[in-house]
């Protein structure tokens, strides 16, 4: 099994986390969308991170189908059951997708293109989701990390990577303390954001 993409991607991060936790083994190749394309696309014509290879040759995208083939090869599951697992993961995800279009907006568009409505209204959504993440923050224990811990903890380190200036730990105390927690973990310290 071959993970395609690289660690400062939260999604290709979550999957590889989430691999190593499930005690999968798998070959991690770090390729970047952009550098790599050719590369990349040799292995995935639509060129998207992450990209997991299945032993049988079946090339699969998107992180969370990901998660759900390996959960469906495991013998045990990183997914709690409840409506509040779905939600804390789908706010993570939202705020690596809010991180990730900040980031394309400053250093893909030109500085004279960049609209600063479109990127005050994107920090809005995030501040928001993260807002909500903080509330719950009580119930996160990474002890072992499950599904929502992994996502938290990825997004929130992704968050800090990039755009450290739209969100502070100040802001949202309960949050950082949880995601240092997480990141001395085995399963994080052993994949690095790049």
């Amino acid at each position: 099994m071959q993970l395609i993409g690289m660690l400062d991607s939260p999604y290709v991060r979550r999957v590889a986390i989430s691999l190593k936790r499930l005690n999968i083994p798998f070959e991690h190749r770090s390729l970047s969308v952009f550098r790599d394309f050719e590369a990349f696309s040799r292995i995935n014509p639509i060129v998207k991170a992450p990209t997991l290879v299945t032993d049988d040759g079946i090339v699969l995208v998107d992180s969370t189908l990901i998660l759900q083939y390996i959960e469906g090869i495991s013998a045990t599951s990183l997914m709690p059951e409840t409506a509040q697992a779905l939600q804390s993961i789908g706010l993570a995800l939202m705020a690596c997708d809010k991180t990730v279009q900040i980031i394309y907006e400053r250093t893909l568009r030109p500085t004279e293109k960049q609209h600063q409505p479109w990127l005050e209204r994107v920090a809005k959504q995030l501040h928001a989701a993260y807002a909500q993440l903080e509330q719950t923050a009580d119930v996160l224990t990474c002890n072992p990390p499950m599904q929502p811990d992994i996502t938290i903890a990825v997004a929130w380190r992704f968050t800090q990577l990039y755009t450290a200036d739209v969100i502070t730990p100040e802001e949202f105390p309960k949050l950082a303390a949880f995601s240092a927690d997480a990141e001395a973990l085995p399963e994080f310290t052993s994949t690095p954001v790049e």
